[in-house]
């Protein structure tokens, strides 16, 4: 069974880049984590979970003709070309993981 998950775009709009990105961040860590595990219910739920946030940011700041719609654009692309590689080097993991914690960083020391 399967646990239906929805992003509200309106306060998820309302959220800076920093505390966005720090959530996508939160996904991106458990697909990572759950990556080569025989059972991938958690890694697709995670993946899944990431790709609403990323698009949820997307259209956010596409709305408000934001130029940082195309980094988190290309920062979504980077994402899947490297979970989806089952041959991606633990060197491209570390190095999204350490792109992804500095908004992580940022949002926690914006609070």
């Amino acid at each position: 069974m399967s646990t239906q998950y929805s992003i509200d775009q309106e306060k998820w709009a309302r959220l800076n880049i920093f505390n966005q990105m720090g959530n996508i961040y939160s996904e991106v860590g458990r697909s990572f984590e759950t990556l080569g595990d025989i059972d991938t219910k958690k890694h697709d739920e995670a993946l899944s979970r990431a790709i609403d946030l990323f698009d949820a940011t997307i259209l956010a700041l596409s709305k408000t003709k934001s130029p940082k719609a195309k980094e988190v654009s290309r920062s979504k692309e980077e994402f899947l070309t490297t979970v989806m590689n089952k041959n991606a080097s633990q060197q491209s993991i570390q190095s999204l993981d350490r792109y992804f914690m500095q908004f992580a960083v940022a949002a926690r020391l914006n609070r």
